[in-house]
């Protein structure tokens, strides 16, 4: 059951109810945020580990939750910086290269837990070419369907900004399969 997010807030700053409302944050945001890392770091385990950091961090840092922004914007940052990081950490870059994201339909097409044709996987190799920032700001866009607005808290930057890195994303993801075609 799905609970409001002024009572959540509310529980969360209460000792007594915390840990309480965080099971239930957990509970509430889990697979969309599992989804937003898998994106990715694109595999299964990595994205799991990633997880649990994500949620280790926001249990560690619950008093620095700002109340004037959402729960799901805060976990959104935590999880987007917490897969960059892994990423960088495991590539030692912040790229994907072109050999690398031909690599990715690949992965994903053996990975057990992907349920997508070939198409998908041919999509998630575009997305994967793409550079960090307009890569973030596609899937968020495209796959969680999140306002600019939204998106603008959670990456602390301009709607403008995001819109024009949305199109070059879109220009750059029509051309690859163009050329794939």
């Amino acid at each position: 059951m799905a609970m409001d997010e002024e009572q959540l807030v509310v529980m969360l700053s209460d000792p007594s109810t915390q840990r309480k409302a965080f099971e239930m944050v957990v509970r509430q945001y889990s697979e969309q945020l599992y989804w937003q890392v898998r994106r990715i770091v694109l595999t299964h385990e990595d994205a799991n580990d990633v997880m649990q950091n994500v949620m280790l961090k926001a249990w560690t840092n619950l008093d620095s939750f700002r109340k004037d922004s959402k729960i799901s914007t805060w976990l959104y940052r935590i999880a987007i910086n917490e897969s960059l990081d892994f990423v960088r950490r495991q590539k030692g870059v912040a790229t994907v290269s072109a050999d690398d994201a031909t690599g990715v339909a690949n992965t994903l097409m053996a990975d057990r837990y992907f349920d997508g044709d070939e198409t998908e996987a041919q999509l998630q190799e575009a997305i994967a070419q793409l550079p960090e920032v307009q890569r973030t700001v596609f899937n968020l866009r495209y796959f969680d369907e999140m306002k600019y607005s939204e998106m603008s808290k959670v990456l602390n930057t301009s709607e403008g900004a995001l819109k024009a890195s949305y199109h070059i994303a879109v220009k750059k993801i029509s051309e690859f399969f163009k050329q794939h075609d």
